[in-house]
């Protein structure tokens, strides 16, 4: 079918209610070429799947095969700013196919096993009482500033052996990586910017670990280097890498479920009445009402059809998580928030071999947070009904969120 639809996906309007617009692609076009950014827009959850269980057809290494120019368009004076970005990108171990992209994987899940994730509950626990009795004693509360932010920075700093002093500096710099997915055409600056920076930051304690291990994810990331995995430019990127997943997608997670169950009350004062046994379904239909990311990348390995649609080599294709955990073919009255949704096979951390590495610490994290402020303010209002977002096709971050306590 073709559709009318317009293939700017960076209108105030998309970026601000991306269901509508991403839902029309669903319904109208499902495999869809988007003429504007040349690629190729998938939609429905079973293709999704379908796609990441075929990663040998749509390979993960976009960076290094890509030969087309960012999209959207960059100034032409940044175009080796883009190659440096390209070639940064591609030393991530998301950035790899097999086999590498396991032998690399093996590496980092010792780390991540959902059992030691499970074990830093207490801290995640302990943490966020103390950030909301700072918040409560301010009176002026932001919760992405005052909770979202500083609770998944905490986090996966202990995690990564950074100390307190230095986490400010960790989200600054990843505030400049977060550039991924924008549309600015001087967004390439402050890539690079950031992208240098982390690897200025992360030389030192990366030499350090090498020398003297510690029981720390670094200290993991570089013994992938002794064994061979991970070359020592490896290391430096994907340590970056892990300090920005690591909390970002945890950011949005609390802060666009919360706003979902403001958005809902009777949702809200479901929670309420069970915080701690309804936080684990409450969280997964988070997760899958407003998802903390967008979209993910892929390249075609070869010619391959889909849904009737050529898909040449080395086209672009960018599935829409969004849409995918929207689909009425899926989920039931999927434009409803339902925290009794059960089973709820949403797709917010991906699926198949790429499926997302922190996606039990950042379970752990929105379950506390959400049981913890229906328990202590089940008043909680929003100052502001207005949200701004970030403009960004990868993720649905908020910029800020004022709220009122009691």
């Amino acid at each position: 079918m073709v559709t009318t639809i317009n293939d700017d996906m960076f209108t105030a309007d998309v970026i601000q209610d991306p269901y509508e617009y991403y839902g029309r692609l669903r319904d109208e076009d499902p495999v869809h070429w988007n003429e504007l950014y040349e690629l190729w827009v998938v939609t429905r959850h079973d293709d999704l799947v379908w796609l990441t269980r075929n990663h040998e057809q749509f390979s993960s290494q976009v960076m290094a095969n890509d030969p087309r120019p960012a999209y959207p368009a960059i100034y032409e004076s940044d175009t080796e700013l883009y190659d440096y970005v390209k070639n940064y990108q591609s030393k991530m171990f998301i950035q790899h196919d097999r086999p590498e992209h396991l032998e690399m994987r093996k590496v980092l899940h010792s780390f991540f096993t959902p059992k030691s994730m499970e074990e830093w509950r207490p801290l995640v626990r302990s943490a966020i009482v103390e950030l909301l009795d700072e918040a409560e004693a301010r009176g002026d509360v932001d919760l992405m500033r005052d909770l979202a932010v500083p609770l998944p920075v905490l986090v996966i700093a202990e995690m990564m052996g950074v100390p307190e002093t230095e986490r400010r500096q960790i989200r600054l710099l990843a505030e400049k990586l977060l550039n991924i997915g924008r549309g600015e055409p001087d967004r390439m600056r402050h890539l690079s910017d950031g992208m240098k920076g982390m690897d200025e930051y992360v030389t030192p304690m990366v030499e350090e670990r090498i020398q003297n291990p510690k029981d720390d994810f670094i200290s993991v990331l570089a013994g992938g280097e002794k064994t061979g995995v991970f070359t020592r430019e490896q290391v430096l990127v994907n340590t970056a890498l892990l300090l920005l997943a690591g909390h970002e997608t945890t950011i949005n997670l609390i802060c666009n479920g919360t706003l979902s169950f403001m958005n809902n009350r009777d949702q809200w004062d479901l929670l309420k009445s069970n915080p701690r046994g309804l936080m684990v379904r409450a969280t997964e239909e988070a997760l899958r009402y407003d998802s903390p990311v967008k979209s993910i990348t892929r390249i075609a390995a070869g010619d391959v059809e889909l849904h009737g649609k050529q898909i040449k080599k080395d086209d672009r294709l960018r599935w829409f998580i969004s849409s995918a955990n929207r689909d009425p073919n899926k989920f039931e009255n999927p434009n409803t928030m339902d925290i009794t949704r059960w089973p709820n096979p949403h797709v917010a951390f991906g699926s198949g071999v790429h499926h997302c590495l922190g996606a039990t610490i950042a379970r752990v994290e929105g379950q506390e947070v959400f049981a913890a402020l229906a328990e202590r303010y089940p008043k909680l209002q929003l100052q502001t009904n207005e949200m701004e977002y970030q403009p960004s096709i990868t993720f649905r971050s908020i910029k800020n969120m004022p709220v009122s306590l009691n």
